[in-house]
């Protein structure tokens, strides 16, 4: 069986919570996952650029000049692409479809190795309760901190050799999603202002997501919510 510590919102080691092998113990298959990776960031691209061909340029409804006698070569249009403000031939246009099918069953699986890798490296965070009274930004920072995913303030050091004071150099915050198992409003609107921490519903968890935060931060009912929904599948 597998099993986290659960904290409190002060850092506190309070207990520990056992998971479902089946949901978080799977074996990582990189495949798998850059499977659904490609899928999914396929299926998010926007199609921007566009070039417009013949039948899309304005003008060139009346032929040129007449088709014999003159000495020139013959033209029906000064839209072709052959002419100067014609249509562009082979350019982009926002008919092509970059989107890419994946089994469910893939899917599915891709979501749980990444969530398993997640437990086997220990960068996921279980809390007994997560809720706070007001939106205050300020309070769920200390709460970050309170787990070690928040440093504090940078701080002006001696150089030892030329003795200069010299701002150290701060290394960057992990990135945390946040995971909870029903919408808190409070929660969200004290945590969007945070750099590095985005808020996502369980129900909504995705391999891109899962994969660019360091830590996943979740409520002991979130890993419940999770472990219902993909055991049902």
């Amino acid at each position: 069986m597998i099993s986290l510590k659960v904290h409190n919102l002060e850092g506190a080691v309070v207990g520990e919570h056992n998971l479902n092998p089946e949901i978080f113990g799977l074996t990582v298959k990189p495949a798998i996952i850059q499977q659904a990776v490609v899928a999914q960031q396929a299926n998010r691209r926007q199609v921007l650029a566009h070039t417009k061909g013949r039948g899309e340029v304005r003008g060139g409804g009346k032929k040129p000049w007449r088709q014999k006698g003159t000495g020139r070569a013959r033209h029906g249009s000064i839209r072709s692409p052959l002419w100067r403000g014609g249509g562009v031939t082979f350019g982009p246009t926002k008919e092509v479809n970059f989107s890419l099918k994946i089994n469910k069953k893939v899917k599915r699986q891709a979501i749980l190795m990444t969530l398993s890798d997640k437990v086997a490296n220990q960068k996921i965070i279980l809390l007994d309760n997560l809720a706070i009274p007001e939106i205050k930004t300020k309070k769920f920072f200390g709460i970050l901190q309170n787990l070690s995913l928040r440093r504090s303030a940078k701080k002006l050091v001696k150089k030892a050799d030329a003795g200069v004071k010299k701002e150290s150099k701060k290394k960057k915050d992990p990135r945390v999603l946040l995971v909870m198992d029903t919408p808190e409003e409070k929660l969200f609107k004290s945590a969007r202002n945070i750099e590095g921490v985005t808020t996502v519903n369980a129900g909504s968890l995705n391999v891109l997501d899962i994969l660019k935060h360091q830590y996943l931060l979740m409520p002991v009912a979130a890993v419940k919510k999770i472990e219902a929904i993909f055991k049902a599948k």
